[in-house]
């Protein structure tokens, strides 16, 4: 399958929110023992007010192996020229540990649709030149993508792809269109409790802003899912499709059927955690289970 060129991600990577709500000295000693557990790759949005890339130039600055990947950097946040600058210098400073993920994200921008925008941002940065020096490890970019049409932009203009939110016969679906040679790194939600109610009510609340918006609605339509389904919190076939729940071994046995349908990497995103508490004890069971 397909693998962004001189980076070894691993098969598995941590996604987190979390991020956002701690001090620069907390996430300098949380990045520096999920390298030290063995992770290769983490995984940062940009949705709470840090801003993408200067987040990830601070967590690269912390760690000596880890990837680090924009999942994602919001096209609407910066402009092409500010982008390119900054990538730049992160592709020289932390050469081959860098990704570059670009979205539409954030608030809708009335008349204008993500794919044309996507495409207009792409040819602006493509055009860019700068006096800044060019760095020995090229730069890497994918895109956020669900959709056929993006799918295909993003095999034809970048690493390949990041979608979020979507279920296992997605990413069978995206292979297919990304051909065999294209990166596919898909993020799961993933919840550690075995009761189905206390779970189910927990993904809900995880869900609850992705199931009113007008692109995840048309998203999960294309997925399978009827009106009724998304409607009223989501359906249980729809909230266990979207958050892995149970068990380290049943989760992980999920976790592995993105790979078995097409996937090179899944960004995993553990959810449930109390207010103010950390994720960490689950990303080190998540580690033993995962990077063997």
């Amino acid at each position: 399958m397909g693998g962004i060129d001189g980076l070894d991600l691993g098969k598995f990577g941590i996604f987190t929110l979390d991020f956002e709500e701690q001090p620069a000295a907390q996430l300098r000693d949380s990045v520096q023992e999920l390298e030290q557990q063995g992770w290769r790759a983490f995984w940062i949005p940009e949705i709470g007010g840090r801003e993408a890339l200067t987040h990830a130039g601070f967590l690269l600055s912390c760690t000596e192996r880890m990837h680090l990947i924009n999942g994602i950097a919001r096209i609407w946040s910066r402009g092409a020229q500010a982008t390119y600058g900054a990538s730049l210098l992160l592709a020289d400073a932390y050469p081959d540990r860098h990704v570059l993920g670009l979205g539409f994200g954030g608030q809708p921008q009335p008349g204008i649709k993500p794919l044309a925008a996507m495409n207009a941002y792409l040819d602006e940065l493509d055009a860019l030149q700068t006096p800044n020096p060019r760095p020995r490890a090229r730069m890497h970019r994918i895109l956020a993508a669900y959709g056929p049409r993006m799918l295909e932009l993003a095999r034809e203009r970048s690493a390949g792809a990041h979608p979020y939110h979507v279920n296992v016969a997605h990413t069978a679906q995206a292979r297919e269109i990304l051909g065999p040679d294209a990166f596919l790194g898909v993020e799961h939600a993933v919840l550690f409790e075995s009761d189905p109610e206390v779970a189910r009510a927990r993904a809900r609340e995880h869900l609850k802003d992705y199931l009113g918006t007008p692109y995840n609605i048309a998203k999960f339509r294309r997925l399978g899912y009827a009106d009724e389904e998304i409607a009223h919190g989501g359906s249980d076939r729809l909230v266990d499709d979207l958050v892995f729940w149970g068990d380290v071994d049943s989760v992980v046995e999920k976790l592995h059927d993105h790979l078995r349908a097409g996937a090179d990497h899944v960004a995993v995103q553990v959810i449930g955690t109390e207010p103010g508490r950390t994720a960490m004890p689950h990303w080190r069971r998540l580690g033993e289970a995962l990077l063997l």
